[in-house]
């Protein structure tokens, strides 16, 4: 097994409050990894962590080689300010920046990639519709395309399918699927656990800390997932500061 992501007793959180305790673990380059849990389990937590916008209150994140540019990450359709100025064709083309730098022109070759992605999404035509105009699962179409232009060996989804249509997330599970076959890394935090128990040959379920983790069969038992329920209702909130220096 080849390692792409490795946990060392983590602990992330906020305002030095912990939201994930001393998680250990290691994710195997090319995995298709599901990440469940309740509400407040600590998901988008430790997805911020994996993708360095939160840094460990405690313990270790070892991305195995890997530069943050080659992490390309989907926040929930929520974190969206869908109120920005900005048109389609401008988000996607950001997936660029890998390639082109912050501050360089597209060229032609670039614009083609751009409609491209925008085509394997379904979206040919949307190029100049502000995002503000977009419904909730044409954002998330936008939102793969611009994650395909990325081209990044590590993928993490929050929350992917949420609140879009049934056809939209097929569709994007497609995507999916296809990045899993090319040998990229994918976590996705997710709250269908039957989509999970179809399509997802790993998962690890949280509650604020690692209940189980391995084969989907094995870890979404429902004394697993009655354990995670208990867990998190049982979390306190005004639970004390960690105070282990970050590493």
């Amino acid at each position: 097994m080849i390692p792409q992501l490795a946990f060392t007793d983590l602990t992330l959180g906020y305002e030095r409050h912990p939201a994930i305790h001393h998680l250990d673990g290691t994710v195997e380059r090319g995995a298709l990894l599901a990440v469940v849990g309740p509400n407040g389990a600590g998901k988008s937590t430790l997805f911020k962590g994996i993708v360095g916008i939160l840094a460990p209150l405690a313990g270790k994140i070892d991305r195995c080689g890997l530069d943050r540019r080659d992490v390309a990450y989907l926040p929930q359709v929520a974190d969206i300010d869908r109120s920005f100025p900005i048109i389609v064709y401008d988000l996607v083309a950001m997936g660029l920046w890998r390639q082109t730098g912050l501050f360089s022109g597209i060229g032609r070759r670039e614009r083609d990639l751009v409609h491209h992605a925008l085509a394997a999404v379904g979206l040919t035509g949307f190029e100049r519709r502000p995002i503000g105009n977009l419904s909730g699962g044409q954002l998330q179409r936008v939102l793969f395309a611009r994650l395909l232009l990325q081209d990044a060996r590590l993928i993490v989804l929050d929350e992917p399918f949420n609140a879009i249509d049934t056809k939209t997330a097929a569709d994007l599970f497609a995507l999916v699927r296809r990045w899993h076959g090319e040998g990229r890394t994918i976590l996705a935090a997710l709250h269908d656990i039957e989509m999970v128990r179809t399509s997802f040959p790993e998962v690890l379920l949280l509650a604020r800390e690692a209940v189980a983790w391995g084969a989907a069969a094995d870890v979404l038992t429902p004394a697993n997932l009655q354990k995670a329920r208990r867990m998190c209702e049982a979390f306190d909130e005004d639970a004390a500061e960690c105070r282990v220096a970050a590493e």
